[in-house]
């Protein structure tokens, strides 16, 4: 079972996803906090491995969940975040990712890509709802990422420009290899090379930063 951490200020929606994840037998919900501060005290008390995730709304009162993650990260916390909202605006996703979260998430998602959302940032990765990356998309065209670099060092090729637009569609590596007729094996190494080239450490800011570039 994976162990969340479920924090949201309001107590209905709160109650509503505890609920939901308690239908599934991956996922077990066994703390609950109102705003940041309290997810931090919750993070202290669950030492060695008491929490694997977070689910957290992005819009509290007293520490909102990108200052939540900016406290998580000066306090050198590893636990992975997912940011749950009712927002989808570019701003706030690029604050929360910029901050360090791993995955975001819409507050109407369905039980079972929340499950497979929890067990892909559980497992390492990074996942944005398909829905948000779209609008993430269109919202940053003309606008100008925070990157040390502007400049490609490499150019992609253009089967690594067709992986990095399946990534942004937020694709798996199985649904990639599938799509493209080549082993989950195959992709993950052009993955790599993407990253290299872009000169970012994970998908999510690949897909940023091709964005910035103009490459998608």
């Amino acid at each position: 079972m994976i162990k969340v951490l479920l924090v949201d200020d309001q107590t209905l929606v709160r109650q509503g996803i505890h609920s939901l994840l308690s239908l599934s037998d991956k996922v077990e919900v066994v703390a609950q906090a109102s705003d940041g501060q309290e997810a931090i005290n919750a993070i202290n008390l669950a030492a060695n491995g008491g929490i694997d995730i977070v689910l957290m709304d992005i819009r509290m009162p007293n520490l909102n969940g990108i200052e939540t993650l900016n406290k998580l990260k000066e306090m050198q916390c590893t636990i992975p975040v997912i940011m749950l909202t009712t927002f989808d605006d570019h701003e706030s996703v690029m604050k929360a990712l910029q901050a360090g979260a791993k995955g975001y998430l819409l507050k109407d998602v369905s039980l079972e890509t929340l499950v497979e959302a929890i067990q892909t940032v559980n497992a390492g990765n990074t996942l944005i709802q398909p829905a948000i990356t779209e609008r993430l998309i269109q919202g940053l065209q003309g606008v100008k990422g925070e990157f040390e670099s502007s400049e490609m060092p490499e150019a992609l090729s253009n089967r690594e420009t067709e992986i990095l637009r399946l990534l942004a569609a937020g694709c798996s590596n199985r649904e990639m290899a599938e799509s493209l007729f080549k082993s989950e094996g195959t992709i993950k190494n052009q993955v790599s090379s993407i990253l290299s080239k872009l000169g970012v450490r994970d998908r999510t800011r690949a897909v940023l930063k091709a964005i910035e570039l103009g490459i998608i």
